[in-house]
């Protein structure tokens, strides 16, 4: 009796072993731990990070390296300006060239902001540990809000146009209205074209101007 409930409470004892490892294993992967893996840190720096968060990916070339660790603001007193230190936590075995670019990208339809680097040409000097790149910032939708009201205002203006020009077309005003709709002026046209035809050294006689009456 005693040696059945010994074996029934290691078998106990193992299942629960077995299931914190699993909850161990599951809590790493939730909280994105990045264990067994070495890296370095970078910084990006922005004047405008267009929503970017802590845990956000961080892509070289389109291939995740790396993800976005921390940010926190830089005073600059000599331009009185306010900017964006993104510190991101990158692979070591992944070497980026000092001349990369950098902007903010957006992931997917549901709108997840990253930090994409594309690569540069000079591998002579790849970034190192703490090393930054400066960002290009990404357009403000509020910029892109007011440039499409302002092609719309323009395109407004210019059909505006354009339809007073039919209109003036049709009621047969202007000069390109008369020329269109004036059968005088047609059969002027026509009569010179005619006589141009017949008589071409016309095109390249020049009258004498008559000298004025004193």
């Amino acid at each position: 009796m005693i040696f059945g409930r010994s074996r029934l409470e290691l078998k106990v004892g193992i299942f629960v072993f077995i299931a914190l490892i699993i909850l161990v294993i599951f809590v790493l992967r939730i909280g994105n731990f990045r264990t067994g893996v070495s890296g370095y840190q970078a910084n990006f720096v922005f004047n405008f990070v267009n929503g970017v968060r802590t845990g956000a990916p961080v892509r070289f070339a389109g291939v995740d390296i790396g993800e976005v660790k921390s940010m926190k603001f830089i005073l600059l007193p000599l331009e009185q300006k306010t900017q964006v230190q993104i510190v991101g936590w990158l692979k070591t075995d992944v070497r980026i060239p000092s001349d990369s670019a950098v902007w903010i990208n957006t992931l997917g339809l549901l709108g997840e902001k990253y930090v994409e680097i594309m690569p540069g040409k000079d591998y002579t000097k790849c970034l190192s540990e703490n090393g930054t790149l400066i960002g290009t910032d990404p357009i403000p939708m509020q910029e892109v809000t007011e440039l499409a009201k302002g092609i719309a205002i323009r395109l407004e203006g210019m059909l505006s146009n354009l339809d007073e020009s039919i209109v003036k077309l049709k009621n047969e005003e202007g000069t390109v209205g008369k020329l269109l709709y004036d059968d005088a002026i047609y059969k002027e046209l026509e009569a010179f074209v005619a006589d141009i035809s017949k008589h071409p050294w016309k095109l390249f006689f020049k009258t004498k101007e008559k000298p004025e009456k004193k």
